[in-house]
């Protein structure tokens, strides 16, 4: 059975007005924005306002519950203040030797170590132009010499003639002598001189003592600028050492030092022997020396760490100094169970431990650890 389609009807042209215009579909309004963008600010908003209402109950909470600290009930004891410096050790009496005259080196007959004598022979400059000289300043001594011995010949022989010889001719016998006798006298002078610089050639020991450093070598020009030989005396040491001068006013003379050598584990017992009146304004520090109450054996050099022993008192309070607070003029105290902030005056030192000079009393109890506290903070004592 065939079934016939039923064909669709095609569309017409648009169906026209009364006028015969043509009539087209009324335009719709475009869509508005989809809604998403703004939910999603409106969601992010309600997060942070919901994270920070959380944070700020916690911080209620927190701030509601005691903080468990730990505290010093302060009490008088002995208290010793010392400052701690680094030296070295080094010989009470040290000489750099060096020639005072210019010239090449021509005998070195000492080495490092060699103990010497004073006015040993320690180093020889060649000295062959100044030998000259004085051979020169001899010879001419010498011929002054037979000519004062000739004009006292003359002389004499003029006496002795008595009436026979006319006056002038006396006092130009007289006048010859004593211009001879002049001569004599200058040109010693000049030998002697000359024998004195000569001398300057030859470098002797200015002091017994040790050769702890040889600088010059043999054929070296040396002069008054370059330095031969150190020499020491290490019968006696001491230990040099520089002190900040944010201290240098605490430093005096006598005052006790506990010092360890270094590779050592035991002490030796001294005291501040020099103070330097001035401080180096490059470094800024005060040249000290630190000398032993008991002769010590060590070589030149060897580190020191010294505790000078600045101040003792019999009875003071003092805290940690992480109890401080506000750079240094408060602490915090328990009261009632609150933290109450103190101000006190310490004595600045660098020391772990600072003594209170007024702000605290005798059975305060002090916060050790201050870092993340605030004043009115709720605390409770933490008994380790």
């Amino acid at each position: 059975m065939i079934v016939e389609k039923q064909k669709q009807p095609s569309p017409g042209p648009a169906p026209a007005d009364a006028a015969g215009v043509a009539r087209v579909p009324a335009l719709r309004p475009a869509a508005p924005p989809p809604a998403r963008k703004r939910r999603l600010w409106a969601w992010a908003l309600a997060g942070v306002l919901g994270l920070g209402g959380a944070g700020f109950g916690i911080w209620q909470l927190w701030m509601g519950q005691p903080l468990p600290v730990l505290v010093e009930i302060l009490a008088p004891a002995p208290v010793t203040r010392v400052l701690a410096v680094n030296g070295r050790m080094a010989a009470l009496q040290s000489v750099d030797v060096r020639s005072v005259v210019i010239g090449s080196l021509t005998a070195l007959p000492v080495a490092e170590g060699d103990l010497v004598a004073k006015d040993q022979i320690l180093a020889q400059v060649d000295a062959a132009t100044q030998n000259a000289v004085v051979r020169q300043a001899m010879a001419a001594l010498d011929t002054a010499i037979l000519v004062q011995q000739q004009a006292s010949e003359t002389y004499d022989r003029s006496v002795s003639l008595g009436g026979n010889v006319t006056r002038t001719a006396l006092e130009a016998d007289a006048y010859a002598l004593q211009s001879a006798e002049r001569e004599v006298a200058r040109l010693t002078a000049l030998l002697e001189q000359a024998q004195t610089v000569l001398e300057t050639y030859t470098t002797r020991a200015p002091v017994a003592g040790t050769v702890l450093t040889l600088d010059a070598e043999l054929g070296q020009i040396v002069g008054p600028s370059t330095a031969l030989l150190t020499l020491a005396d290490l019968g006696t040491l001491v230990v040099e050492a520089d002190v900040d001068e944010a201290y240098a006013t605490q430093i005096r003379m006598g005052q006790q030092a506990v010092l360890q050598l270094a590779g050592e584990s035991a002490t030796h017992q001294g005291h501040v022997s020099f103070v330097s009146n001035r401080v180096d304004a490059a470094t800024g520090g005060l040249a000290i020396k630190i000398g032993f109450d008991s002769p010590v054996s060590a070589p030149v050099g060897l580190s020191v760490a010294a505790n000078i022993i600045v101040e003792e008192r019999s009875a003071a309070l003092t805290v940690p100094r992480t109890a401080l607070v506000d750079g240094g003029g408060a602490v915090l105290v328990v009261s009632d169970g609150v933290a109450e902030r103190r101000p006190v005056t310490v004595v600045d030192w660098p020391a772990a431990r600072l003594i209170v000079t007024s702000g605290l009393n005798a059975g305060d109890t002090v916060i050790v650890d201050v870092a993340g506290m605030a004043e009115g903070q709720t605390v409770v004592v933490d008994h380790p």
